[in-house]
């Protein structure tokens, strides 16, 4: 394969124009087109699906990318620009992580926006313009790049100015942003885009699966169909405005629709590589700047034109001389790396409190700070739930490690309280420091409760005085329609058929009888506390009649606020 990465293109902020003129400069091109043309009237009926305004940053901030176009079945210097490239060579590879990412995310956009028909050949074709397919598939076991794919710093020289936006958390750099990972997304733009491709719970733009899918719901934006050639060339647009960008795209894109294959990762040179090093260098080759929408001069090899069809000699080309520079260029200072976090916060209002069997309404949640008390980002906590309540996160864990974002905020999966009440602790340990970080947040498992209780008995509840009514009273407690069972119930014979007649229990009247045997006048209760059984259901005991006569209510409630109030009659003896 040609080494041609060193040829590359510096967009700035002033080249937005491009977008606007993208189409009519695409047709004089003669670039491939890689869809079907549709009809000029089904085009003109669809609504504007346009790149990101002038005052919006691309995707990639319009860093450089990689300008190497596919190799032609003939490379002859009088070949049209559009001619088919050749399929079944070396570089129609793909890295086995990186296509199997592209592959997930198409499946993935199908069955959540089956209307944008995103194709995985168009990400991989911008996966090898952004990064080399993430420099020749160098990832690890879980599709990361071992350390971060970082574009030039966005300070306005020869790109755009897009001051820091991350605090530092993904690209290193408390001053300006910088695009990054595989699919080089700006921090500000991948905290509104990132996905989570591989199900880890973690959005990561150093991860191919997740760089992957967040690049496709991207192209798939201002609800665009990406068979549509219209919506197809605004949305490669929208992430990198430059002509030369598109047409790149689309030559690889039409490459791989011919055919691509998989090669184990790491077998390919990495970006910038010269041929045989094995693709050991870890970053593409230096370019110097050059004005928007101009590519910068490169080295060609021997043999092979420079661009495919524009009339090149193939024999080798000597390489550009250049006078030194009057004034030196200009310097960016190196990124700063952020201290690390050495303090954690407990953010909660209060005891974290739920009833038993019931999920907590507040979830742990700390702020890991840096020795200036700042948010610290990307900082790994650990939650550890300990206590004989039985309560466990979200999933059934007793400890989960979360990583904070660039506000150093690390929030816990909500709590699920167990069946038995008491206290529990939900321990927040900060990991990767020298001396053990932790803190202590207090929680608690109280009585579980019910919403709804019902009478299920059709006993009477009209007696003589001085005798026994006949039947038990039933109840059935019940909370979100399920039974519910342990929960603890107070039943209290009241005087008088009137709530006027007040809530405090009488000293005449029904009455129960708590166990034992001797001494029936002492065992005599008006107030009896209760607890539902495995099925929600409460039996209580016989109530017996002194001789007092007269109307009154028995009043049965349960731990969460559930009430049935009964109406007593007690007649004079026959």
């Amino acid at each position: 394969m040609a080494a041609l990465f060193g040829r590359r293109m510096r967009r700035g902020a002033a080249s937005t124009a491009v977008a606007a003129a993208a189409m009519a400069a695409l047709s004089a091109s003669g670039a491939p087109s890689a869809v079907s043309e549709q009809p000029a009237a089904a085009a003109a009926d669809r609504p504007s699906a346009g790149a990101p305004g002038q005052e919006d940053p691309s995707i990639t901030g319009d860093s450089p990318y990689y300008t190497e176009l596919p190799e032609l079945k003939g490379p002859g210097p009088n070949d049209p620009p559009d001619e088919t490239p050749a399929t079944g060579s070396a570089e129609s590879g793909i890295p086995a992580t990186v296509l199997d990412a592209y592959r997930k995310a198409e499946a993935s956009l199908a069955a959540s926006n089956p209307r944008c028909r995103v194709p995985w050949e168009l990400l991989a074709a911008i996966g090898k313009v952004e990064s080399g397919h993430a420099r020749g598939g160098r990832l690890d076991t879980d599709g990361t790049t071992p350390s971060p794919i970082l574009g030039p710093v966005l300070n306005g020289v020869g790109f755009a100015n897009i001051s820091d936006t991350d605090g530092g958390a993904y690209d290193g750099d408390t001053l300006h942003d910088r695009a990054v990972g595989p699919m080089q997304f700006i921090p500000q733009t991948w905290e509104s885009w990132g996905r989570d491709g591989n199900g880890d719970g973690r959005r990561d733009p150093n991860n191919i699966y997740d760089a992957a899918l967040a690049a496709g719901s991207y192209l798939c934006a201002h609800d665009r169909d990406l068979t549509v050639e219209r919506d197809l060339h605004q949305a490669i647009l929208g992430y990198n405005r430059s002509q030369e960008y598109l047409r790149t795209v689309l030559r690889w894109y039409d490459h791989y629709r011919k055919g691509a294959h998989e090669v184990p990762d790491g077998s390919q040179p990495a970006p910038g590589a010269p041929t045989g090093t094995g693709g050991t260098t870890p970053s593409p080759a230096p370019v110097r700047p050059g004005r928007p929408g101009t590519p910068s001069p490169s080295p060609t090899e021997p043999g092979k034109p420079d661009k495919p069809g524009d009339g090149s000699s193939s024999k080798p080309t000597p390489p550009p001389t250049t006078p030194p520079p009057t004034t030196p260029p200009p310097t960016t200072p190196p990124p700063t790396t952020p201290a690390p976090a050495t303090r954690l916060v407990d953010l909660g209002d209060g005891e974290l409190t739920a009833p038993a069997g019931e999920r907590f309404a507040d979830r742990p949640a700390v702020r890991a700070e840096r020795p200036d008390k700042k948010p610290a980002a990307q900082a790994k906590v650990r939650f550890t739930v300990t206590g004989e309540t039985g309560t466990t996160f979200e999933g059934g864990a007793t400890t989960v490690t979360v990583t904070t974002k660039a506000d150093g905020v690390a929030k816990a999966p909500a709590l699920l309280a167990g069946g038995k009440p008491g206290g529990l602790t939900v321990k927040a340990t900060l990991l990767g420091t020298t001396k053990p970080v932790t803190l202590g947040l207090r929680g608690e498992v109280t009585a579980p409760r019910a919403d709804k209780l019902v009478r299920t008995d059709e006993t009477g509840l009209t007696c003589e005085a001085g005798a026994t009514f006949e039947g038990r009273v039933a109840l059935t407690a019940t909370r979100d329609g399920e039974a519910a069972p342990g929960v603890a119930a107070t039943a209290t014979v009241l005087a008088g058929a009137d709530p006027a007649d007040g809530e405090k229990a009488t000293d005449k009247g029904p009455y129960f009888l708590t166990p034992g045997d001797e001494h029936a006048e002492d065992r005599r209760t008006r107030e009896l506390t209760l607890t539902t059984d495995a099925k929600g259901n409460l039996l209580l005991p016989e109530l017996h009649t002194d001789d007092t006569t007269g109307t009154f209510r028995l009043r049965v409630e349960t731990t969460g606020g559930a009430v049935v109030v009964l109406e007593l009659k007690v007649t004079e003896a026959a």
